[in-house]
């Protein structure tokens, strides 16, 4: 392979393995289908092997593709970041971030960070992608996001952590719920939201995750109302249903703020903690733009954490 690639060449190639054609990745980059596969077809001369596989439902990467996606999504990025370094020191405060971020957090978490970025650093674009944290590795490895900001993943090597929060996980429930006046020193126990009807989550959230040891112990039986995807609608099915469901405080600030919902620490005993963590790509360089960003998120991290400890002191 050529030791000097262009930037719009391997675009190219990443618009292929994003989109699974030739056809399609050449529809998103404004180009002709052919323009596009004679680029492919020069990568693999020049790497001696084949890159994608021809497939009648789709291209998908080689062994040899996977190699050269790894080196080209860092590639990318890393061009994605000087451009953005040059545009700070021109003084011009332009940029782009992009992430993908745990659908809770969109509630209250990451609107004040973005207000906040957007008062110091007006020029800098952000895109938002939501994803279930179980999903949001995935993303960031390929090279689909600048950041993940994801609930309680586990340790990968291929991820970086760069701030943490640790929130208590709790039962969510209308204030009027029988569960309500159960509770001892303001916390509740999994087995005593099982005797009521359940909103759970499913595989791709977190809170999922945290849940399976206590949903794997449990001998009874549960009534399960609904298994979703997506903590909105849990709230949703909760306030509708007058059900339980569970989550941590992040992403329920609007609805405890008008006493609709009760947020009731789970023990088992000791607390089930809920970590909410800001990840970057192993390897991968922070731009200017993302730099600023992890450092407001780190702080409203520290800040959050630091008032629910408190509330639990004081409770």
């Amino acid at each position: 392979m050529a030791k000097h690639t262009n930037y719009k060449a391997i675009s190219y190639f990443d618009a292929v393995r994003r989109h699974g054609s030739v056809r399609e990745a050449a529809r998103h980059l404004g180009l002709a289908a052919s323009a596009v596969n004679r680029q492919i077809l020069n990568f693999e001369k020049a790497a001696g092997l084949p890159l994608f596989e021809r497939l009648p439902g789709g291209m998908t990467l080689t062994p040899a593709g996977e190699v050269f996606a790894r080196h080209v999504i860092a590639v990318l990025q890393d061009e994605r970041r000087a451009t953005s370094e040059l545009d700070a020191l021109r003084g011009l405060r332009r940029g782009e971030i992009t992430l993908v971020a745990a659908e809770s957090t969109s509630s209250t978490f990451l609107p004040g960070i973005i207000g906040k970025m957007a008062g110091k650093y007006p020029g800098i674009q952000i895109r938002i992608h939501t994803a279930g944290s179980n999903s949001i590795p995935e993303s960031l490895i390929k090279g689909e996001a600048d950041l993940g900001i994801a609930f309680s993943l586990p340790r990968h090597r291929d991820l970086q952590q760069l701030a943490v929060g640790r929130f208590r996980l709790g039962a969510v429930m209308r204030p009027d719920h029988p569960l309500a006046t159960e509770a001892t020193d303001q916390q509740i126990s999994f087995t005593a939201c099982t005797r009521h009807r359940l909103i759970l989550p499913s595989t791709d959230l977190s809170i999922h995750t945290l849940l399976d040891p206590q949903l794997r112990r449990f001998e009874g039986r549960m009534d399960i109302a609904a298994e979703a995807n997506s903590v909105e609608l849990m709230k949703n099915l909760t306030l509708a249903l007058n059900a339980v469901s569970f989550q941590s405080r992040i992403g329920l600030e609007v609805e405890q703020a008008a006493q609709q919902l009760i947020h009731l620490p789970l023990y088992r005993p000791g607390p089930i903690i809920n970590e909410l963590g800001i990840y970057l790509r192993q390897g991968r360089s922070l731009s200017t733009a993302v730099d600023h960003f992890v450092a407001l998120a780190r702080d409203e991290l520290t800040a959050r954490e630091e008032a629910e400890n408190k509330l639990h002191k004081a409770g």
